[in-house]
Parts: C-alpha cells; sequence; structure tokens
C-alpha cells in the first residue's frame, strides 16, 4: 500500500483526543511501507510541566526492547552462524548447565518462544545487584516444561541476552550496537540514555514502592533497573524516527529488499511458530491473538509485531507491506492507566481504515 497521499486526518484526531482523555501526557506514532517517507503523528507533551513531543523524542521502549534489542541481535547473529536455534540453553551459556533450565533441555528458539518453562518474577524485590539478580534468574525453577505451553516471561528473555553475550563475546549494548543500530543508522536508540539527553525523554512512572522518586531517563523495568539497564527484556530508549527505521527494515527483509537480513531470517523469526498448541508466538516477535489483539481487528493475521509496558507497541503487516508504530509513556505518572489497550487497537484500526478510504 501507498501511504503518501493517504488523508491520516482520523488518526491525527484519535491521538488528539487520547491525550485530552488522558491516556497519555503526548506520544509519537508512525505509519509507513516498503518505499517513500513515513507519516509522523506528534501529540501532547512529555511529561508534567515539560515541553512537547516531537519526532526526536525519547521514549523507554520496555519490552519493544525484545524485538528491537535481543531478537534484532539474534536475527543477525543466526544470519551470521553464531546463533542456532536448536542450540541447548546449557550449551550455549555454560553457567546455566546445572540449573533448571538447563537440565531441562531448553533451546534458545524456547527461549525466545517464550516456552522454555520460565516465568516472570519480581527478581528485584530480593536480589538489588546485578550478579544476584542473574543468579536467581538462572536457579529459578521451571514452571512447566520446555513446549508444555507458553508463559510470557522477562526471565527467558534476561537470560536469552545473556546467551548472546556468551556467544559473541561481547556486552549487550556493545553487540547490538555493531549488528542492529550502527547498519541501520539508529543513531537515537540505545541503553542507559545519558543526562544531558534528559531534556527530550519522556518520564515514566512517579515510583512510590521501589526506587521512590519520578522515573526520567532510566529504564522502568525493575529487574532491568537492577542489571545495569541493560537487559535482554527492558532498557532501550529511542526515537519513532528511529524505530519507523527498524520497522522499515523488517518488511523490506520479509520481502527480500533489505541487504540488512535476508528474507528468510525475517520469516523464520516472524511467523507464527505454531506450538506449544494456542500460542501466539513467533520467535521474539507475537503474532495477533483472535480476541482483542493490541494490532486491533484489520491488520492481517500474518502480522508481528510487540508491545511495551510503558505504552509502546509496532505492528508490521506483511500482507499490506505497512508498519504501524505507537510510543507513549502512559505510566506517567502512574501505571494504573489502562487506557493505552483501547488506544492501541483504536490506532491500528484507524490506520487501515484510512489506507482503504485512500485506495
Amino acid at each position: 500500500m501507498k501511504i503518501e497521499n493517504t488523508d491520516f486526518s482520523a488518526v491525527d484526531e484519535l491521538l488528539r483526543r487520547s491525550v485530552t482523555d488522558g491516556a497519555f501526557p503526548g506520544c509519537a506514532a508512525a505509519t509507513g511501507s516498503l518505499t517513500g517517507k513515513p507519516r509522523f503523528f506528534t501529540h501532547g507533551k512529555l511529561g508534567n510541566g515539560l515541553g512537547p513531543v516531537q519526532t526526536r523524542s525519547l521514549y523507554d521502549l520496555a519490552s519493544l526492547t525484545k524485538v528491537l534489542g535481543s531478537t534484532a541481535v539474534a536475527m543477525t547473529l543466526y544470519r551470521d552462524g553464531v546463533l542456532k536455534l536448536d542450540q541447548k540453553v546449557a550449551d550455549g551459556y555454560p553457567p546455566a548447565r546445572d540449573a533448571p533450565i538447563g537440565r531441562s533441555g531448553a533451546t534458545m528458539e524456547q527461549l525466545l518462544a517464550h516456552s522454555s518453562g520460565l516465568p516472570t518474577l519480581p527478581l528485584f524485590l530480593e536480589h538489588p545487584n546485578y550478579r544476584d539478580l542473574l543468579k536467581a534468574v538462572i536457579a529459578t525453577e521451571l514452571v512447566h516444561a520446555p513446549d508444555e505451553r507458553a508463559f510470557y516471561t522477562d526471565l527467558g528473555m534476561i537470560l536469552f541476552a545473556e546467551c548472546l553475550v556468551a556467544l559473541s563475546g561481547l556486552p549487550l549494548a556493545t553487540l547490538a550496537w555493531r549488528q542492529v543500530y550502527e547498519p541501520l543508522q539508529m543513531r537515537d536508540t540505545f541503553y542507559r540514555p545519558a543526562r544531558t539527553d534528559l531534556y527530550r525523554i519522556a518520564p515514566t512512572e512517579l515510583d512510590r514502592n521501589f526506587r521512590e522518586r519520578l522515573v526520567h531517563g532510566e529504564v522502568h523495568d525493575e529487574n532491568a533497573y537492577v542489571l545495569d539497564g541493560v537487559a535482554g527484556q527492558a532498557g532501550l530508549f529511542s526515537t519513532i524516527e528511529d524505530v519507523a527505521r527498524f520497522a522499515r527494515a523488517m518488511l523490506r527483509g520479509r520481502f527480500g529488499q533489505s541487504d540488512f537480513l535476508p528474507g528468510a531470517v525475517v520469516e523464520r523469526f516472524t511467523t507464527r511458530r505454531g506450538r506449544p498448541k494456542g500460542s501466539t508466538r513467533a520467535l521474539g516477535w507475537d503474532t495477533p491473538s483472535e480476541k482483542k489483539s493490541s494490532a486491533g481487528d484489520l491488520f492481517s493475521r500474518r502480522s508481528f509485531g510487540h508491545t511495551g509496558y510503558t505504552g509502546t507497541s509496532i505492528w508490521i503487516d506483511p500482507e499490506r507491506a505497512i508498519f504501524a508504530i505507537l510510543l507513549s509513556n502512559r505510566v506517567h505518572p502512574s501505571r494504573d492507566n489502562l487506557k493505552i489497550r483501547a488506544v492501541r487497537r483504536k490506532f491500528h484500526d484507524t490506520v487501515i481504515r484510512c489506507l482503504n478510504a485512500d485506495s
């Protein structure tokens, strides 16, 4: 689909109204296709008393880190023959050999598909530093056997990133920069943003339970915070411009039009895996569920994407050759604000309706 001449005024109005209704203080959004310039939308402010949202405003991506960070790196290492998806975690990451995850025979693929058996736990409450928390991740008992069922797990992605570090011999932030962000010219995508960038960073939560301060310029996710802000499940900050670059690279890769990733690699990671039964997961990526998907009702079943707890999302539809991204800080000042759930669905449906009206 071509978007250059599409009337997206309905998208603008939806996002403007969402700010007015208090779904988030502000947002940056984009939609684009294989060619041409993406369409960007910015509304509202970064936060209370802060300036307006711009296309170079930085947002805490939260769990979009799983796809723009860990999974993106994995795709490049798979391309390069460094990562084998059927490799056992115990073989790729020696510290896990005698742990529950190692003894289970779980594979790298199962970590990516959230079917390794690891749960999600607030380990930060009892393990206040990187070394102790990582040890706790490795020692965590499985809640089911690998591939018995899918259980969305941050711990699995924390461990997966450590596997990538072990396989490559590089720190995660360096690895992600060399493998993904530098090749794609994503100059505004990084972990642990500099204090000099604070003026353009959207704050997240007024944390009254853990850090007892406004979280601004540091990762919102508590486990990632204890992991020094560089982790497999959270920690990335980026702009709508950079996330759009990444989305286009994935879309072009799916069509075999990218020098960055071969089509076969993108298809391998973004196609629904088909097991365990009932799981919507691909590898790192998610696909639309049958009921109330964050992708809305109109993105195709072949779409792939992900959401982030702070109020972020990315969905890419190869059937229509389009992508749609929404970055917000819906947790500012409180995570109790859940209006983003309805906004996400309306946003994606409105993008498709605008495109359909123009065709």
